[in-house]
């Protein structure tokens, strides 16, 4: 990055105000070089040598004195690699990657055209109705427990960031419907029961099949009161809920409908307390096993249904039930397994916005859990790779970025509606800081990476060919009619050749501890995509898309 940055003196802040004749709360202030006043070039130095010559620390003094001036949040974006152009292209692509993982039958205006209709008697043999919905990542069977944490994400993109989305909005609205509209089913087909999966695990692993072809056994799995699921069905009255609220205006109807539901499987779960796990132990495990519980989910769930009724029978249920459930513990990961990182983000919004007392607590965890992750702050703990990637893992690493990347900034928005900072010990955290992390995350996977790749399939001029997805991988249906069955789909898991079908916008699992990808569709660790990875970075790039 070259040039100074330039610090505007009170006068020329008053002068930029002035010349917008509207009320300001974003200015960009550029890096370019340009005299400045010689206080003021000192002032810079002296703090750029002080944070060991960071811009970006000089950046956030500057957004800090212009906020003091406006008496508002003032959001200031370093010059980037990528445009607000470029934000918007992956934005896009992020929501059409969903319609690669659709189930069910396709409609007209589906985009990407290599897939076809598939899974068209889901249910039938146990007379209930289960098509649609996704396939979670690059196999052929639909899991709910990802699948309902996948809709959660994908309405609170849309709740916190539908504004940035602009031309979007309207795709974003039809991924998250084919979701909820299968969730809707999976909930309803029969009474005190959830259905939860279809598909076995076991066998669909023994094949390469697209989608289209798939004639391994479509078991269909429930959760009941017999077999308790309170973790599942949480998550799909968070997801419910949350898609209420994105609905309310534009479909009231639907999101009554949607409402109502999440009410009801709410009630179920919290009635009828298990694991799935325990109740369906090899179906689900090890691929979507519940290691964190069910209580965190039933946190997640109350929160959601509070967030969406306002309803203060659910503020007395997080009251009463918090301390059992999580409340008390610090946790520094937030993915389709663990909610608590996310549950208590999402409840400080309320303590922030409308000073509920109840929810201080939660403030102060999601303080300790932005602290973790920001270098040289009290309570730091998370691992970088060289390059600057946020590593939690070493099998689908990217999950736990886009998931942290989306906290970082819906926390940052919450923090700005009122001036508000990260406390870590006796220093604090700007919401600007929280932006330049994210947006460190984001820039990577996008490729401004030591391997100067793109891990978002279809975006940039390098990104990886060798995807671990069937449907991705075997030729498609309508190049290659005849049936490709159970055995002869393996070719084409080991061709060394690319896949012939781009899933555009997946976001795969991502490169190891030392920024190192292995494009090989056999490493499925590193190179299978998920919706939940993709469904939160949705999100996140729509801020972007919004704020370069």
């Amino acid at each position: 990055m070259s040039g100074s940055c330039i610090i505007p003196s009170r006068q020329e802040i008053f002068n930029i105000v002035n010349s917008k004749k509207t009320h300001v709360t974003h200015i960009l202030v550029p890096f370019i070089t340009k005299p400045v006043e010689e206080s003021r070039r000192r002032s810079l130095e002296s703090l750029q040598k002080k944070e060991g010559g960071s811009k970006i620390k000089a950046a956030v003094f500057v957004s800090q004195q212009i906020s003091e001036f406006l008496d508002q949040p003032v959001y200031f974006l370093l010059s980037t690699a990528f445009t607000s152009r470029d934000y918007a292209d992956a934005l896009e692509k992020s929501i059409l990657f969903f319609e690669g993982q659709r189930s069910g039958p396709l409609p007209s205006n589906q985009r990407l055209k290599w897939r076809g209709n598939s899974g068209l008697s889901d249910g039938a043999s146990y007379h209930v109705d289960l098509v649609g919905g996704y396939y979670d990542a690059g196999d052929n069977v639909k899991f709910g427990l990802p699948m309902a944490f996948t809709t959660t994400m994908l309405a609170w993109s849309v709740i916190e960031f539908g504004g940035s989305m602009h031309s979007q909005i309207g795709n974003a609205k039809t991924a998250l419907r084919w979701a909820t509209d299968y969730l809707l089913k999976a909930a309803t087909a029969t009474p005190d029961s959830l259905y939860v999966q279809v598909g076995d695990p076991n066998m669909d692993h023994k094949c390469w099949e697209r989608p289209e072809d798939m004639d391994t056994p479509r078991n269909v799995y429930k959760v009941s009161a017999q077999n308790p699921g309170s973790d599942v069905a949480a998550e799909t009255a968070a997801a419910l809920a949350a898609a209420s609220i994105v609905f309310k205006d534009s479909d009231p109807s639907y999101s009554a409908k949607l409402l109502q539901t999440a009410k009801n499987v709410f009630d179920f779960a919290d009635k009828y307390r298990g694991s799935y796990s325990d109740s369906l132990n090899s179906v689900v495990c090890p691929f979507y096993c519940s290691y964190s519980g069910y209580q965190d989910e039933l946190l997640w769930g109350a929160s959601w249904m509070h967030r969406a009724t306002q309803d203060s029978s659910y503020l007395s249920y997080i009251q009463s039930n918090g301390h059992t459930m999580g409340s008390d513990n610090d946790d520094f990961s937030f993915s389709w397994d663990d909610k608590r990182a996310g549950t208590k983000v999402l409840l400080s919004k309320d303590f922030l916005e409308k000073s509920t007392s109840e929810f201080q607590l939660y403030k102060s965890h999601s303080d300790n859990y932005i602290c973790s992750l920001i270098p040289g702050s009290s309570g730091f703990q998370a691992q970088y790779t060289p390059g600057g990637l946020l590593y939690k893992a070493s099998e689908s690493n990217l999950q736990y970025v886009t998931t942290t990347t989306f906290l970082l900034l819906t926390y940052a928005k919450y923090l700005s509606t009122n001036g508000g900072v990260v406390t870590c010990g006796t220093s604090t955290v700007t919401a600007e800081s929280l932006i330049a992390q994210a947006k460190k995350q984001v820039d990577y996977i996008l490729g401004d990476n030591p391997a100067k790749m793109s891990y978002m399939v279809g975006f940039g001029e390098r990104y990886p060919q060798h995807v671990h997805h069937r449907g991705s991988s075997v030729p498609s249906i309508k190049a290659h009619p005849d049936r490709i069955n159970c055995n002869n789909g393996f070719q084409y898991l080991y061709a060394n050749s690319p896949n012939p079908n781009v899933l555009v916008g997946a976001v795969i699992g991502g490169p190891d501890s030392k920024d190192n990808f292995a494009d090989d569709r056999n490493n499925y660790q590193q190179s299978e995509p998920a919706t939940y990875i993709n469904a939160p970075f949705v999100g996140a790039l729509a801020f972007f898309s919004g704020k370069a």
